[in-house]
């Protein structure tokens, strides 16, 4: 367990994913302490090395201390997930989207995409800046068929998501759309609520976030269209033999750049890749690999509510 301060809670979480290696599972936020789990006999190895790199992210001005992280006992899984109840509440992510835990109540406004989420075990309560910037950039693609929307501009500007990707027309929504590490499913419920014509296939490469994904898709009532299915650690883009009007993934940087190639196979001609789960400097340069490999970059941009985070938009 890694105590954090709370301004740096996010930023950390992302750095002992993508530089602790017992970590690369994973993560949790559990109020002000970033966990991961490891084998009972790897503990102590792993403790030294978040130890290590947390002296590194103090020295770089982070609040952690290399004195506080600590080895506990797993708890039982009924306990933690009672504790981080706590912490999520109803939430308003874009000009429509509203994300409502599943045990909250919520009376929508008349343009309100609601959201129920029982996000389990599986990462993505749509809080989290990388996700909520997906949801962002879906937002603008929704809003470019209604220009006059939310004050959004001609071009499709809205939600602070910048200049609209030309990949999908104006006036024909993506009739399929690839959510690549989909987590609870937050961003392929999101697309099918936006556009109730499309379909989606979720990818995962753990069968829990699979199964919440499902859970999710029918607590939602568009389990018809979301096709939720486990994926192999390798080859698992590739074995759809199918190219989307868009792709979303929310993964870190290494895994992004390891899947580019799949990614932009996967892509259909004047399609739309949209990439996050980037911390900012590590946006740029995965954008540079893909305009180098032949697509179109559309902006990257931070989040205006975490600058520490970025995304990525593409168009093939």
């Amino acid at each position: 367990m890694v105590p954090v301060g709370a301004a740096d809670l996010d930023e950390v979480a992302a750095l002992i994913v993508s530089e602790v290696l017992a970590a690369a599972a994973g993560t949790e936020q559990r109020g002000s302490d970033v966990v991961f789990w490891v084998a009972a006999d790897a503990a102590p190895a792993a403790l030294a090395e978040v130890q290590d790199a947390a002296r590194r992210w103090q020295a770089g001005g982070l609040a952690v201390d290399p004195a506080r992280v600590r080895i506990a006992d797993a708890v039982p899984e009924a306990e933690w997930r009672d504790a981080w109840k706590r912490y999520f509440r109803v939430s308003r992510l874009t000009r429509q989207l509203v994300v409502v835990p599943s045990w909250e109540r919520y009376t929508p406004a008349p343009d309100d995409v609601v959201i129920h989420l029982d996000p389990g075990m599986a990462f993505g309560t749509g809080t989290h800046a990388s996700t909520r910037l997906v949801l962002e950039e879906l937002q603008a693609i929704a809003d470019r068929r209604q220009p006059s929307a939310g004050g959004g501009d001609p071009d499709g500007s809205a939600g602070g998501a910048g200049v609209f990707p030309r990949g999908i027309d104006r006036g024909r929504p993506p009739a399929r759309v690839l959510d690549a590490g989909c987590g609870s499913g937050i961003l392929a419920i999101a697309a099918a609520k936006h556009w109730p014509g499309a379909s989606c296939v979720a990818l995962d490469v753990d069968p829990i976030a699979v199964a919440a994904t499902a859970e999710n898709a029918a607590a939602n009532g568009v389990a018809d269209r979301i096709d939720a299915r486990v994926a192999a650690e390798t080859g698992a883009l590739a074995a759809l033999g199918e190219a989307f009007p868009l792709v979303v993934a929310n993964i870190q940087a290494d895994v992004l750049r390891a899947l580019q190639r799949e990614l932009i196979a996967c892509t259909a001609p004047g399609g739309t890749l949209i990439l996050s789960g980037l911390l900012t400097p590590q946006a740029q340069p995965l954008a540079d690999e893909l305009v180098a490999a032949g697509l179109r970059l559309v902006h990257v941009r931070a989040s205006a509510d975490d600058p520490a985070w970025s995304c990525v938009t593409l168009v093939r």
